[in-house]
Order: structure tokens, then sequence, then C-alpha cells
């Protein structure tokens, strides 16, 4: 599980990426429990036509962690920023659960700079799209976890990943991606994703937009995704049969070529 990604500074960290291929700029934002690997697949895959860019949001892989008092809006900035770093023109965004709460989060404070949405498996924040009780146990349940051992943590969380039956390559591979968790890096993204409702932010996207969601997904129900596409003018909603939350995993092949479809199906820009 050990590769090797590249690093830019920006602002006063570190920031860890892999990039591959040519083509129309497309960004992938991985879940909180995680890192770039998640999105292996879609690299490999979407690489054959994009520049594509997954980063290692601060605080997980190979990136610097953040201070503790980092939020969701401060990974809007330090996204906006990276992208800016890389010189992207107008890169399409795609966000996998706290990924997708951050892609709308980066929508809202830097709109100019996204051509196209894609949510896999998405929040609108859990404040924004789960119950209050269901979003207190939620939060009381993961702080605990970020304070125990990595194969507690990994024993405890793994199995809301992905539906019964999934190969076991395939959850043996985040497995030991979780296994390497940043705490510090882990209770950031989580408390921005816990205290986030990007509702108010769905009505103000104007850029195509694409919902994904495994219908297996138990983190992020059906419900979830049904409110973000109708919230979102215009926008599309796929559903994967047999995919659980992490999508661009269980279904990776299925994924790739839905991203892969609607970005090709976009007008291009003049």
């Amino acid at each position: 599980m050990i590769d090797r990604p590249i690093r830019i500074g920006v602002g006063d960290r570190s920031i860890a990426y892999e990039r591959a291929g040519k083509g129309p700029s497309i960004v992938l934002l991985h879940g909180f429990v995680g890192d770039h690997r998640e999105w292996r697949a879609q690299i490999d895959g979407l690489a054959a036509h994009h520049d594509v860019v997954a980063w290692d949001a601060p605080g997980a892989g190979h990136s610097d962690d953040p201070p503790p008092a980092f939020r969701l809006a401060d990974y809007a900035d330090s996204l906006a920023a990276f992208i800016g770093a890389l010189e992207l023109d107008r890169p399409h965004v795609a966000g996998l659960s706290f990924g997708g709460a951050l892609a709308l989060e980066l929508y809202r404070r830097h709109p100019a700079i996204l051509r196209s949405l894609i949510l896999v498996n998405a929040y609108a924040g859990w404040r924004g799209s789960l119950p209050a009780d269901e979003v207190e146990r939620r939060l009381e349940r993961s702080l605990q976890l970020a304070g125990e051992p990595p194969e507690a943590f990994v024993q405890a969380m793994l199995p809301t990943m992905f539906p019964p039956g999934t190969p076991p390559s395939v959850t043996e591979t985040l497995a030991a991606i979780m296994s390497e968790v940043h705490p510090h890096g882990f209770r950031a993204m989580l408390l921005s994703l816990a205290e986030a409702d990007l509702r108010d932010v769905l009505p103000r996207v104007v850029v195509p937009t694409l919902v994904v969601h495994g219908d297996l997904d138990v983190r992020a129900p059906r419900a979830v995704a049904e409110a973000l596409h109708r919230g979102i003018s215009g926008s599309e909603l796929v559903v994967i049969p047999g995919s659980g939350h992490v999508t661009s995993m269980d279904a990776g092949p299925q994924l790739t070529e839905i991203m892969d479809r609607f970005r090709s199906g976009l007008r291009q820009p003049r």
C-alpha cells in the first residue's frame, strides 16, 4: 500500500497528490477514512482521456496535518489554493463522501474554479443530510474511535463501507489504507463533516452535476442522494446496484465509465 505521491507547498503545509494522464483536468477528493488511493481505479481508468489529480487532504495520506481548529471552509480554501498552485484550468471536481461535502463547500467559496461536480455517496454535510440524533451518535462514536489503535478503528469502521460479499481484495485494500489514518486529520475531517449543513448551497449550483449513489450504501442512504439531486437543479442521479459507500472501490469500473461518460457528454468550453 506504499506509493510515492508528489508533494507541493500550499500555504504553510505540504500537500501530497497523484497525477496521471492528459486532457481536461479532473480533481478527485477522498473520504474521511482514507486518502487518494480510494480512487485507484479512476486514476488508472480516466487517465487515457483526462489529466487526473487525486489529492491527499490535509491530515490524510502523505499530506501534513492541519491545526485542530481546521474546518470545512479551511479545507475548501486549501483545495482552491492547491488547484491554483497546479494551474488547473476550471477542473471537473469529484468527491466521495466527505469529499463530496468538500466539493460543495469549494463551490460555495470559489464557484468560478469548477467546471462540473460529481458527488459520489456524498452529503450536504451530516447536519444537512442526517437526523440530529444520528449525527450525534456518529460523532460520538467516531471521536471515540479516533483514539483507538488502528486495528480497532478498522474493525469498527470497515463493515459500514462495503456490502456483504465484497471481494476480500477490495476490503483488505481499504483496511490497509484505513490503518494509516492520521488521528488528528481524521478528527478535523470528522468535525468538519458533522458540523456542516450545505443545503443552502444546492440551489446555487449552476455547473453540470452528477450525483452517484451505491444502492447498498448504509452510511449515506438513498434519501441523501435524492435530496442532493432535488436540491441541485438539472443534476443527474445515477444509482449503481450492489455498491456500498466506497463505490470508487467496490464498483470501480462502473463508476469510472459513468464519470467518463458524464464528462464526455458536457459541452466543451470555447
